[in-house]
């Protein structure tokens, strides 16, 4: 028995050195490396340094941060102090930073994935190559990178879970659980899990009448520290708050043909969050056997096969009537439904998407092995080799996604945030940096925030209400040129940009665009009223002029990918 099992240490191995394959170009090419720009360079990554130069890091919720929005952003818009992703960035370079994150979190769901198969998935000893294989492939998806655990995590702490709701935990189950709070995000993660995991309990409570209080005390345990991390959060929503802009969010607007045109479509591809990438070979090989298990009648032997099935179409739906147009009256007499995103709860896809996966390769290679005309050793190997041929296939469908090959044409991170061009930019300036504000147009202002520029414009998942409806002064005429961007301001403004009707939801003009701004109608004088003083345009402004702006400089550089029009406002 141990000949026959002595591979899987080896394939563990071969899997890790996989994933540190996988990582390795962070620290190989350091700036040079290629990474996601939504809700990462646009955003995140900016944050992280700002909070690091900011010195807020352990400042109460309502402390300033005077970089960003005249200091009307306060620290409980930024990540916990606690949360190992903020400790990466204040400790190493930010692309090092970055990968170590990377790293971190795929091994951790490598691991998770393939306990949670070996143990309660894919039980049986033969087919540890497709709980490994499995894992391997969970732990490789295109995930949101600042989430770290937030989704990959859920099959440690299900493994962790599964084994204190049967009585088999150990101490490191609950070690799993005080640690994973750290290295994950509560709101953009857990909540969901942790309230799934409350449902299945009562669920248990209900059918044994029994309490399980060992499981029910797990999931307070766990709930308890992410909300003593999340203190600031905690206490912003308990206390008395001015309105923000997140109280005026309009998301529930679609018909209900779009609605199912939803559904059909996160089923398909998923959420930009979540990215299983299952619709080229998971999905239609998993909806196969399927096809096969209602055909051999095989209900009782794939409960749970068909239960995931099931699940995954629950999620999409759910996701889907989130944004129904019938939900909007009710989310506007309950502030919570508004500001809160409850259809997050397809952040548990992944799992589900790879948990079936697994469970369809066991089928398959069981239906080969059943075959009588080739005899059993063979039909073993052979139900073995077409398991592996899928994974093998499921990997390299992956290898695209990888961050360096899939945003190959975007820019690096030295070209994005261009830092020698936004230093001989605050040098021709000439002034202390917090003594004048910017903003931006066709670019991301989380460049010019890196680059330790104060700005007036922003991308945040919180500000107050009152500064966006003065910033919207500013571009009150360009919103109403362009229904697209007035709804997108208005009815969500988490980007308080500097729209303009020409360029649109466009702010990624490289220094090889050929686009130009020809009737800009911005009031300046609101700008300056907020203290603006220049503003830094990928895209020259034909009327410039009209505006009570004057082009001061054209800053090139080889390293960047952008040309910054640096116009000051007159008076």
């Amino acid at each position: 028995m141990a000949r026959k099992f002595c591979n899987k240490p080896f394939f563990i191995g071969i899997a890790c050195l996989i994933i540190g394959l996988w990582t390795s170009p962070y620290f190989i090419l350091g700036e040079d490396a290629h990474m996601r720009i939504h809700d990462n360079l646009d955003s995140n990554i900016a944050w992280y340094k700002v909070l690091k130069e900011s010195g807020q890091l352990f400042a109460p919720g309502d402390a300033p941060i005077g970089q960003i929005i005249n200091g009307e952003l306060k620290r409980n818009a930024f990540y916990t102090e606690f949360y190992a992703m903020i400790a990466l960035f204040m400790v190493f370079p930010p692309v090092i930073a970055y990968g170590l994150s990377q790293l971190i979190t795929r091994l951790l769901a490598f691991i998770g994935m393939y306990l949670l198969l070996k143990d309660f998935i894919v039980k049986d000893e033969r087919a540890w190559f497709i709980q490994i294989g499995t894992a391997l492939t969970f732990s490789l998806i295109p995930y949101w990178p600042s989430g770290m655990l937030s989704i990959l995590g859920m099959p440690l702490a299900l493994w962790a879970f599964l084994h204190i709701r049967a009585g088999k935990a150990k101490w490191f189950h609950y070690l799993i659980l005080t640690g994973l709070p750290f290295l994950s995000s509560f709101v953009l993660g857990f909540f969901y899990f942790l309230t799934a995991m409350g449902v299945v309990w009562l669920i248990d409570a209900i059918r044994t009448r029994k309490w399980n209080v060992r499981f029910l005390l797990a999931i307070v345990y766990m709930t308890g520290i992410y909300l003593l991390m999340d203190h600031r959060l905690v206490t912003s929503i308990l206390l008395p708050h001015e309105p923000t802009n997140r109280d005026v969010f309009y998301e529930s607007k679609n018909s209900l043909a779009a609605t199912f045109k939803l559904i059909l479509k996160n089923y398909i591809f998923a959420h930009n969050q979540d990215r299983s990438v299952h619709d080229k070979l998971i999905l239609p090989f998993s909806l196969l056997c399927l096809v096969y298990v209602i055909w051999k009648k095989r209900w009782k032997e794939e409960k749970l096969f068909l239960f995931l099935h099931f699940f995954h179409l629950a999620l999409s739906t759910w996701y889907a009537f989130w944004f129904y147009e019938g939900w909007q009256p009710l989310k506007e007499r309950v502030g919570i439904l508004n500001s809160f995103n409850f259809s997050r709860f397809h952040y548990f896809s992944p799992v589900v998407v790879y948990a079936l996966f697994a469970l369809s390769l066991k089928i398959l290679a069981d239906a080969v092995r059943s075959w009588p005309f080739l005899g059993g050793e063979r039909t073993e190997r052979l139900g073995k080799a077409a398991a592996a041929g899928l994974i093998l296939a499921q990997f390299l469908i992956l290898v695209p996604y990888n961050e360096q090959i899939y945003y190959r044409h975007s820019p690096s991170f030295k070209q994005f945030y261009a830092e020698k061009q936004f230093q001989e930019i605050k040098a021709y300036i000439g002034k202390p940096a917090e003594d004048y504000r910017v903003a931006s147009i066709g670019i991301h202002p989380a460049i010019a925030q890196y680059n330790g520029f104060y700005t007036l414009d922003t991308y945040n998942n919180i500000y107050p209400l009152s500064y966006k409806l003065e910033f919207r002064k500013i571009i009150e005429r360009e919103l109403a040129k362009d229904k697209t961007i007035r709804d997108y301001f208005d009815h969500w403004g988490g980007r308080c940009y500097i729209f303009t009707a020409e360029l649109g939801k466009h702010y990624m003009f490289s220094k090889r665009s050929e686009r130009v701004i020809k009737d800009l109608d911005l009031n300046t004088e609101q700008f300056k009223k907020m203290g603006g003083e220049y503003i830094l345009s990928a895209v020259p402004i034909l009327n410039a002029e009209e505006n009570g702006l004057a082009l001061e400089k054209v800053f090139e550089d080889d390293d960047s990918w952008w040309r910054i029009y640096l116009y000051r406002v007159n008076g």
